[in-house]
């Protein structure tokens, strides 16, 4: 006969002193006992649940545990601030861009381009208005830019440029 995982030698001890200390009848000693639930066999099926409770939650926490061995990567993990010194912090925020460009676009109120742009460090995006600056761009070249991501001509991509970080250092001087 397979032994349940809750029936431990100390836990059949522990009923076993149960059952002699109460002689069958009422665990805690009643001599006419008023509560059924006092029974030694009603209160053990109670006991015993809670032993397959805790058992229960033993092995969900010992399951945890492996599946975090078996998946971890082994990484150090950082906390979510202090992860740079002053030092690499300033160099990290001297490397950065002002802006990244994060698309073209054409105004369906105005039909003209303008540019979404993201400003670094933050989740501020401006829309900036192209004016002329495309003029001279090609139909198909401006749609191309404009759906698919395609590179403007150099020198029509230094204006974009030029108009961008104009707007942003007057946005982020004010």
């Amino acid at each position: 006969m397979a032994s349940s995982k809750w029936n431990t030698p100390s836990r059949q001890t522990h009923l076993v002193n149960l059952f002699l200390d109460s002689g069958g009848f009422c665990v805690f000693g009643h001599k006419p006992c008023p509560n059924p639930e006092h029974h030694y066999l009603n209160f053990i099926e109670g006991l015993i649940a809670d032993w397959k409770a805790d058992d229960r939650a033993q092995d969900r926490a010992e399951w945890e545990a492996e599946r975090q061995r078996l998946h971890s990567l082994g990484e150090r993990r950082y906390p979510l601030r202090g992860q740079f010194s002053n030092i690499s912090q300033d160099i990290f925020f001297g490397n950065q861009p002002i802006y990244y460009l994060v698309g073209l676009a054409v105004s369906g109120v105005t039909l003209s381009p303008f540019a979404k742009v993201r400003i670094s460090s933050s989740y501020v995006n401006l829309y900036i208005e192209l004016g002329q600056s495309l003029k001279g761009v090609s139909k198909n070249r401006k749609r191309k830019a404009i759906r698919y991501g395609k590179p403007l001509p150099p020198e029509y991509k230094k204006r974009v440029e030029q108009v961008c970080r104009e707007a942003v250092r007057h946005y982020l001087s004010h």
